[in-house]
């Protein structure tokens, strides 16, 4: 963020913080494997609620990986359709218990990272 002496900051919570405080998931050796090339993390509450596998689910396949995987699949999807525009949602089914799927809508956004460049934030539409 470009320093303005006309603002008296009276609080700033960087983006390096919130992974350290585990509120932000940093995902991005996982995004870049998909092809992604930014700086990406998922809301803690879309990690903890969604990516993580359920207790009751280790024997039916599922792992974090894939859950992770699945996500920045589709997120790519629609970043590649999104034209002129800094975010999009998508709709991704996530295994809850064994034969109970979730639908889930997930806002994947492109903003400024805490020294202005380009990030991708992926989260629950509550979590913006």
């Amino acid at each position: 963020m470009p320093k303005d002496d006309s603002w008296n900051v009276v609080y700033a919570y960087s983006r390096e913080q919130a992974i350290a405080d585990g509120v932000l998931v940093d995902v991005t050796e996982a995004a870049k494997a998909i092809g992604f090339k930014l700086h990406t993390v998922v809301t803690d509450h879309l990690f903890h609620g969604y990516v993580e596998v359920p207790v009751g689910l280790e024997g039916e396949g599922q792992s974090i990986a894939g859950r992770l995987h699945d996500l920045m699949v589709l997120a790519l999807f629609a970043a590649r359709r999104a034209v002129n525009t800094d975010r999009v949602t998508f709709k991704v089914d996530f295994l809850m218990a064994p034969g109970r799927k979730e639908t889930v809508e997930v806002v994947a956004h492109i903003g400024p990272g805490d020294h202005g460049e380009p990030v991708l934030t992926i989260m629950l539409p509550e979590d913006d």
